[in-house]
């Protein structure tokens, strides 16, 4: 070994001691490798390589594996005689890159064995009787295997017969997708299995429109997709209307519509409307609008509290005889007390809810109004050469500057504070006073009872009168619809809620003594009241 020693390094020329096994200086490797001592030694002769075996013969080639089969590798002797141009088994996919071989340089020459192929492994019964053979080896068609090259595909071997109880279930075709259902001779689907899933139900393909589910709510956009509860559509992602984007309501006497408009990203608005019995058997209806004050918190919340408030205590007042006047009066403070509650608990934390409100009754021939704030009712009579009227005075800045005669009212409405309200429903308002009013009209017609987003296109009772179908008593519901529909035309700058309430006059014996109203009005009923706001 000591005259083999190196004395310096071969790389650097660094001096070197005995044993050591990389240069202490450039990191050579000292001690050759076992590949290349055999290479620094010719003297030692290299064994022979044996002969390579004889190939073994060909398998007969399959027939192509059918669309939608799985595909079976071929053996490695077919791989390997395959041509030059494929890499030897092991290599990678990329034929230029040669491995790295290691071991005994005798081993090199030496062919690979020949490849055995695997013994198929036992067959595995599968839910519904047929078996398939282990992992890698799937057979779509049963377990006879394939045929051998010529042999053609006939009876239960062809792909295209249909099998029995032991090859699968059947599908079937006159179920959606393909249902295989329950196998002839097994046993039904157990509770906890998983039952066919349609693959439309995940995915659907490019062109397919998906149904919706049952029970759920279908996309008002693409009308076919299911709507998720996010509120939008699975199939198009289009936004769904809330709930309360618009509402319509039809009870017989009585029909009101409430919609979003065109601005406001919710409906701030709400209604109520109903029908019950007085004490002598006549009906009365009743028609209740409310509007949230948008600069409040909550504002939807509250009209909603105020309408059904105010409703409720109509229904309940009226068929025990209180008189309609005293029983609207009673109904606004019970709508204030609903609003009154949503206010934060923390004085001054945020604005109290607030709205306004307006309703009407119409009962015994009577025509009774009350209102809080600046939503409007109108009278429109069955006969358009009879003149309409407003029935109400607003709760505003502008109304406010005209009843004290300090502006003219196309100079007030003009201001941009005409709209600024004086009175409303809240915690925080300065003094409810509520507004009633009765009228005993001697000639049939409607009561329009609106929020602003309606008015604010149609003003005037003119206005009004002229945008209201001739048949409003008849149809009411049209006639909201068509009211609600100018206001979108014209920019449903706000939410828009309108009541249209039919009015027939009682026959001439049944009036009450002393109502003499002029015609062409509805003339108020005694006792009179102050329908002016309270300044």
């Amino acid at each position: 070994m000591s005259m083999h020693r190196l004395s310096g390094c071969p790389s650097c020329a660094e001096p070197l001691e005995e044993g050591d096994r990389f240069c202490g200086l450039c990191g050579y490797a000292l001690t050759p490798s076992s590949a290349a001592a055999s290479t620094d030694h010719p003297t030692i002769p290299i064994p022979p390589a044996p002969p390579a075996p004889p190939a073994p013969p060909a398998p007969p080639a399959r027939p192509a594996q059918p669309a939608g089969g799985y595909a079976i590798p071929a053996p490695a002797a077919a791989r390997a005689t395959s041509g030059a141009g494929e890499p030897a088994p092991g290599w990678g996919s990329v034929a230029a890159a040669a491995p790295t071989l290691v071991g005994d340089p005798a081993d090199w020459a030496a062919a690979p064995a020949p490849h055995q192929p695997e013994p198929d492994p036992e067959p595995r019964p599968s839910p519904a009787g047929a078996s398939y053979p282990g992992p890698g080896h799937e057979h779509p068609y049963g377990t006879g295997g394939t045929p051998a090259e010529g042999t053609p595909w006939g009876g239960a071997d062809s792909p295209q017969a249909p099998q029995g109880p032991a090859d699968g279930p059947e599908t079937r075709h006159d179920r959606p997708g393909g249902d295989p259902g329950t196998p002839t001779g097994a046993a039904p689907r157990g509770t906890g299995e998983a039952p066919y899933e349609n693959p439309y139900d995940s995915a659907p393909p490019s062109g397919a429109t998906p149904a919706a589910a049952p029970g759920g709510k279908t996309c008002v956009a693409c009308r076919a997709g299911h709507v998720d509860t996010d509120g939008y559509c699975e199939h198009c992602g289009h936004a769904q209307p809330r709930e309360r984007d618009h509402v319509e309501e039809e009870l017989g006497s009585v029909a009101a519509v409430s919609d979003r408009g065109l601005r406001h990203h919710r409906n701030e608005d709400s209604f109520a409307v109903s029908a019950t019995a007085l004490p002598d058997g006549s009906a009365a209806t009743v028609a209740i609008v409310c509007d949230g004050v948008s600069s409040a918190s909550r504002p939807d919340d509250a009209s909603a509290a105020a309408a059904a408030a105010a409703n409720e205590a109509l229904l309940e007042a009226l068929p025990r005889g209180a008189h309609p006047q005293e029983a609207m009066h009673e109904a606004i403070l019970a709508a204030a007390a609903a609003v009154d509650a949503l206010a934060p608990e923390v004085a001054g934390a945020q604005n109290a809810p607030a709205c306004t409100l307006v309703g009407a009754v119409v009962s015994g021939g009577l025509l009774t109004i009350g209102w809080v704030g600046d939503s409007r009712a109108y009278w429109v009579p069955d006969d358009r050469a009879a003149l309409p009227r407003r029935l109400t005075e607003d709760d505003s800045w502008a109304a406010q500057m005209v009843a004290a005669g300090l502006m003219g009212e196309a100079e007030a409405y003009a201001d941009v504070r005409a709209h600024a309200i004086t009175g409303w429903l809240g915690a925080d308002a300065y003094e409810l006073e509520p507004h009633t009013a009765i009228f005993k009209p001697d000639h049939p017609g409607v009561v329009v009872v609106c929020t602003d987003g309606l008015w604010n296109y149609a003003e005037s009772a003119r206005e009004m009168a002229q945008v209201l179908p001739v048949d409003a008593a008849a149809r009411p519901l049209h006639s909201a619809q068509v009211l609600v529909g100018h206001a979108l035309d014209g920019g449903g700058h706000d939410n828009i809620t309108v009541a249209v309430v039919p009015f027939a006059t009682q026959p001439e014996g049944e009036r009450e003594p002393g109502a003499a109203p002029e015609t062409g009005t509805a003339a108020p009923a005694e006792p009179e009241v102050e329908a002016r706001p309270q300044v």
